[in-house]
């Protein structure tokens, strides 16, 4: 068997088990829409003395101000260039952020939401402590302007006053043009004795799949750490579930993210103190189970009569990589492109150094793939002259077929003789294109990963370079391209896996009718150039057969 269809074969077997795994995945019930609650669960504690002093004293559980499981507090809202943004009273947590910049995956006229109740997503926090606030205290908000101030900034401030002498304040800071959120904590201690406290940050979330993820194009979703020891981790919701997640738990370095589909929430401490991460279930809510998944930073001891703090970086919107990369080590790693990194990150930086002089990321597709055709196009020309070579000696091949198909061995033999007579190398065909396979799979990944490319028109009826053909020109045009590169190639000698090949156009082809359209270009594109040095090259080599 030809070795090129070999491993047609084989990709074709593994994207039908990925396509079976993918449909069973989406075809899940979907979850309904709940409202927004408490979670009955207790504060999350250190389990070791992340401060180097005194332990700190509590059960974890709040006995002062703490709301009961199932009441909701007053919704704050307010806006900014980047977010419109609510805020409850109970614990003060941010239980909705919409993204003024981007549309909702599926209808176009609303606005794209990362933190949102019908998937349980909040951003919380609380300070862990005997008698301190948690995310189950209610808050009073203090007055204050809800839309942001000639200054660049928007302040909110919520306080809790403790039976235990200890005033709170949890103070969030919008700042014009940035997807950066201040989360800071002043703790002003009236007591008679010194304070210790930790304080905690997590997300909860449910763990269905956000709105846009199909059948064809499964990205992932879930919690992350990142830590200079371990590097990026992801950690699935099914383990967190199970009790089986595995991820480093302590470090004096690294951050905690939720990870989908272009978009990225995480907690970025400003300090190496030392921290501790945390996954927990959470059961009880109204899409059944979730998931809680943060980081617990120590408060410095305070000394009666003083005001303590501790604030962190939260960072809530869009994957952009060359932000993320300035803001903490590995977190643009949530782009995630897999063992392929090495090979992915510098096709994105030339593809985003081509949109900057083009303007426009449909051509800066088209641009990049001819750059990276030109620069395999001695292999792809190796390939093809063999290609070119095997469609000469197909009829020698059917003949040798017909006289030995009874007698494999003898078949074989026969078969090396001609190749070695033509000086044709059979895996001359094969070799070239498996060295360009991790290239082409890593620009695969930038193309699909890359939040650039949502709601990036390129032109006429494609608006959306991150979502499906809507009229599915693309990919029919695709298929034409497959179907003539299966004729441009030398006919399989056996009539099954003849026939199979001519049957491959169709099925690739159909499974691209709901890919993103700037990966269908991309193909396209590809096939385009594929075809016209392949014919040149064909033709070059039957002409000078046809001279001998």
């Amino acid at each position: 068997m030809d070795n090129r269809r070999l491993i047609l074969l084989l990709v074709f077997s593994f994207s039908l088990v990925m396509l079976w795994d993918a449909w069973q995945k989406y075809n899940q019930p979907k979850p309904v829409a709940p409202t927004v609650a408490a979670a009955n669960v207790a504060t999350p504690q250190p389990t070791t003395n992340l401060q180097g002093t005194a332990e700190v004293k509590g059960d974890g559980v709040p006995t002062v101000a703490a709301a009961a499981p199932a009441a909701a507090g007053q919704l704050i809202t307010i806006n900014t260039d980047l977010y419109k943004a609510e805020i409850s009273t109970l614990g003060a947590d941010l239980t909705f952020l919409e993204l003024e910049r981007y549309s909702a995956t599926e209808d176009k006229k609303k606005k794209f939401t990362l933190f949102e109740p019908k998937h349980q997503y909040f951003a919380q926090t609380g300070l862990i402590g005997e008698g301190l606030p948690n995310h189950r205290t209610m808050f009073t908000v203090v007055d204050g302007p809800r839309e942001m101030g000639a200054d660049g900034k928007l302040k909110l401030r919520f306080e809790a006053k403790q039976a235990n002498g200890v005033n709170v304040a949890k103070i969030y800071t919008f700042t014009r043009g940035s997807y950066l959120i201040d989360v800071a904590y002043e703790i002003q201690n009236t007591g008679a004795q010194a304070l210790s406290a930790h304080a905690y940050y997590q997300f909860q979330r449910d763990d269905k799949a956000p709105e846009g993820e199909s059948a064809m194009v499964m990205t992932y979703t879930g919690p992350a750490i990142f830590t200079d020891e371990e590097k990026y981790q992801k950690i699935s919701f099914s383990d967190i579930l199970d009790g089986k997640a595995k991820y480093a738990k302590t470090a004096n370095n690294g951050w905690l993210a939720m990870v989908q589909h272009y978009f990225v929430a995480a907690w970025v401490p400003k300090s190496k103190d030392q921290r501790e991460f945390y996954t927990r279930r959470i059961d009880g809510m109204n899409n059944g189970a979730a998931v809680a998944a943060g980081l617990i930073l120590p408060v410095s001891q305070i000394a009666p009569g003083a005001t303590g703090e501790q604030s962190i970086t939260l960072y809530a919107g869009p994957q952009e990589q060359a932000v993320l990369s300035k803001l903490a080590e590995g977190l643009d790693l949530v782009v995630d492109y897999g063992w392929l990194t090495v090979v992915a990150a510098p096709i994105f930086w030339v593809l985003q150094a081509i949109h900057n002089l083009v303007g426009n990321w449909g051509w800066s597709i088209i641009l990049l793939t001819i750059g990276i055709k030109a620069i395999f196009f001695p292999l792809s020309a190796a390939s093809y002259k063999s290609m070119a070579k095997m469609r000469l000696v197909s009829p020698r091949l059917m003949q040798l077929k017909e006289r030995y198909g009874d007698d494999r061995q003898k078949l074989n033999q026969e078969m090396m003789k001609l190749y070695q007579s033509e000086k044709i190398n059979p895996l001359g065909g094969c070799l070239p294109i498996v060295v360009q396979i991790p290239v082409f799979i890593a620009l695969y990944w930038v193309l699909l990963g890359a939040v650039e490319m949502r709601d990036a028109p390129w032109m006429l009826w494609i608006t959306d370079l991150s979502t499906a053909d809507p009229y599915f020109v693309l990919p029919v045009i695709m298929v034409v391209s497959m179907i003539i590169q299966t004729k441009l190639n030398p006919t399989p000698p056996d009539p099954i896996q003849a026939k199979l090949m001519m049957a491959m156009p169709f099925i690739f082809g159909i499974m691209f009718f709901w890919f993103p359209a700037g990966l269908v270009l991309y193909w396209v594109v590809n096939n385009i150039l594929s075809i016209a040095q392949q014919w040149q090259i064909t033709r070059m080599i039957e002409g000078a057969s046809k001279k001998t």
